[in-house]
């Protein structure tokens, strides 16, 4: 179904759920596709019970199956993604030291990083 992604790899890490949005996968092909090399997913979709997630008052982008963080280990890659994400119209984009998180979210376009 998908190119590069298994839909088991986006399963809750707690609960096993696994709601993602068909389109944003195929999205997350398409930016593999600019990438040019393999990308592991470390969180997909979240259960609105998932510890992350049970504290807030609404769910976030994960909780809605258009969320995924990617594993990075250097900053090239890091930088690759980005760019990439952002000129494919991500709307949310978020820089931590061993990820990067890419969303959908239909709101004001935001990159923010993890401290």
């Amino acid at each position: 179904m998908y190119k590069h992604f298994d839909i088991s790899e986006f399963r809750c890490r707690e609960t096993g759920e696994n709601n993602m949005k068909p389109e944003f996968i195929y999205m997350l092909d398409e930016l593999r596709e600019r990438v040019g090399q393999p990308m592991v997913i470390t969180s997909g979709y979240r259960s609105k019970e998932h510890t992350a997630e049970r504290n807030k008052e609404k769910g976030g982008t994960h909780t809605q199956g258009i969320a995924a963080d990617i594993a990075v280990s250097n900053g090239v890659d890091r930088m690759t993604i980005v760019k990439e994400a952002l000129a494919m119209g991500f709307g949310g984009i978020g820089v931590a030291r061993s990820f990067v998180h890419v969303d959908m979210r239909a709101t004001t376009p935001v990159m923010w990083t993890y401290g």
